[in-house]
């Protein structure tokens, strides 16, 4: 995989088109999982509001024979029968029984069932059927259960439409399935058993606010009863029939799954205590839309993945070639030719390379002439060097022999400042070379010497330099410009009370050295023209021999050093004046 080609082909497959296949799988997971819980989220939200729309309408015509208890002429008939009763008005009682037949359009067929008179009316279409004796009613299962129980109502099933009187009112080409809610009708006070009332209803409404949950095709709704009988259901075949176990089993599962059908059960409250509506959707259904976009998706991904091998083969051919034809071109600068021709009249990117490039070949063939003049200059240098060591090796024999001469003429302290005069001039011999701190330390002492000597003794100055660092290693002369400026800007400028402190310390992992004076100072502006001439890597003309000395020191720093090495100026409430020289110790933090 050396090639660029190939590895143009191994970056489109590992950062465009494997991670498109893999945003495409999550982003499918991602919408699969929303979309689910939202359709979940929606369904809990319909089927809590259609419970209740249920519960309300099974309220509404349970509670309808209530009705009776207000009118005294139908409850009268319950309670004294048809004709026992000197306020029976036969056209009273008709109308009535109209009244509470219309007060429904979901009511099919009335019944009233006297058990005074163990006779009963049915009201059809509006219609009342002629009085009909039914002593055998009673024997009937759901009737019985009713009546020997503490029941107020009973639902029974749907089945189809029947003619309780086998009145002519009923045509029998009616075949319309009606659910039936047989109410027990009581006295009040006595608790006394006085009849039914039979309603027969139509499906119709009930089954709208059940089909309201059905939004697709193939999704279908149930209606079940306590005892486990489908009183409703999308499909008609089922209506009236037993729930079956698988489907019994499938509701009482509390959890949710997203397998082939998703099963949705409320239990409803009273008065359908212990129904249950059941919604069941299939998952392809719901997931229809995603499968859709997924399957979108990997087509253009697919269209992505061809355009992407041609983009490859268009990239070998425009771009690997000339870059070819340039890698061809170093491999010959590597074996020593340096007059290569570059192609520079190209004006993309490959053009701009080789441009450079031999712009980078002159200034190397340019750097190499240079570096070939200043070798021979460098070593003319060595030979004048050797030879500038006599004139101090004459100048060194002399101050002893004119300090042999006081000896002799018994004056030690002119003998004693000639040997602190000597000292420093072979010590200033050791410029740009390394030195211990201990050695800069009695540089500066003998330098002390002598301006005390100098100024009569009248110089006020502390050193205090941490025993660790007396070892350390550090450029020459760095300190002693600090102290010389002491004496240039303090005492040649009448400050003869100043004070010169000398310290130096390891704080962390640098290297610290501080000299400063109470004597003279500077204004802000001033420190900001001197830090400026200072940190600067060019002088203008004016300031071409100002702070030379400083300036040497902070450039010796940087070059010896890097950038983490530093020399800091600064005032303190416009009184006093120091520098600090920072030198780091570990090599990584000077190149920081």
């Amino acid at each position: 995989m050396k090639s660029i080609q190939s590895r143009l082909f191994l970056m489109l497959l590992t950062f465009i088109i494997l991670p498109y296949f893999l945003s495409i799988l999550f982003i499918y997971g991602h919408t699969k999982n929303d979309v689910e819980q939202h359709e979940l989220e929606i369904s809990h939200n319909q089927m809590e509001k259609f419970s209740e729309e249920l519960e309300k309408y099974f309220s509404d015509m349970i509670n309808l024979p209530y009705l009776i208890y207000r009118n005294p002429d139908l409850f009268r008939i319950f309670n004294n029968g048809f004709e026992e009763s000197i306020y029976f008005n036969p056209t009273a009682i008709e109308k009535s029984m109209e009244s509470f037949y219309l007060m429904r359009n979901d009511i099919r067929q009335v019944r009233f069932y006297l058990d005074n008179n163990k006779e009963s009316i049915t009201v059809y279409n509006a219609m009342v059927s002629a009085r009909k004796s039914q002593p055998d009613l009673m024997k009937g299962d759901l009737i019985n259960k009713l009546y020997n129980s503490n029941l107020k109502y009973i639902i029974e099933p749907p089945h189809q439409i029947e003619n309780y009187n086998n009145a002519a009112i009923v045509p029998q080409s009616d075949n319309t399935v009606v659910l039936t809610i047989h109410h027990k009708i009581v006295d009040v006070l006595s608790n006394e058993f006085l009849g039914i009332v039979t309603l027969d209803i139509d499906l119709d409404t009930f089954a709208r606010i059940c089909n309201n949950l059905v939004q697709q095709d193939k999704e279908s709704v149930l209606l079940i009863d306590s005892d486990d009988r489908v009183i409703y259901a999308s499909d008609p075949s089922l209506i009236g029939t037993s729930a079956t176990r698988d489907l019994k089993q499938q509701i009482d599962t509390t959890d949710v799954d997203i397998g082939e059908d998703i099963t949705f059960s409320k239990l409803l409250s009273e008065p359908l205590n212990q129904w249950k509506l059941v919604k069941i959707t299939p998952s392809k259904v719901l997931l229809n839309d995603v499968r859709q976009t997924a399957y979108t998706n990997i087509l253009v991904g697919i269209l992505v993945g061809i355009l992407g091998l041609l983009m490859i083969g268009i990239i070998a051919f425009s771009i690997t070639r000339p870059i070819k034809l340039l890698s061809k071109k170093v491999r010959t600068i590597e074996g020593g030719d340096m007059e290569i021709p570059f192609d520079c009249n190209r004006e993309d990117e490959i053009g701009h390379l080789e441009k450079h490039m031999n712009e980078m070949m002159n200034r190397i063939n340019l750097h190499i002439e240079r570096e070939y003049k200043l070798e021979i200059d460098n070593r003319k240098n060595q030979f004048r060097a050797l030879k500038s060591q006599v004139n101090p090796h004459f100048l060194f024999n002399a101050l002893q022999s004119i300090g042999a001469v006081a000896l002799r003429s018994n004056s030690p302290k002119v003998y004693q400042l000639l040997t602190s005069l000597s000292k420093m001039m072979r010590y200033s011999i050791q410029a740009d070379q390394w030195v211990l701190v201990r050695n800069e330390i009695d540089y500066i002492k003998t330098y002390l010497a002598l301006q005390m000597e100098r100024f009569q003794n009248n110089i006020n100055y502390s050193i205090n330099i941490n025993k660790k660092i007396l070892n350390m290693e550090i450029p020459s002369m760095i300190l002693q410009p600090l102290v010389e400026n002491f004496f240039k800007h303090c005492y040649e400028e009448g400050f003869y009370d100043a004070h010169l402190n000398i310290y130096g310390d390891i704080q962390g992992e640098f290297l610290h050295f501080v000299v400063e004076n109470d004597g003279s100072s500077m204004t802000h502006s001033e420190l900001l023209s001197l830090r400026e001439n200072i940190y600067t890597t060019s002088y203008e003309e004016t300031h071409a021999h100002e702070h030379i000395g400083l300036k040497n020191i902070h450039d010796r720093l940087v070059l010896n050093y890097g950038p983490g090495a530093a020399l800091e100026l600064d005032t303190i409430q416009g009184q006093f004046f120091l520098v600090r020289i920072i030198i780091p110790l570990n090599p990584k933090v000077a190149n920081n």
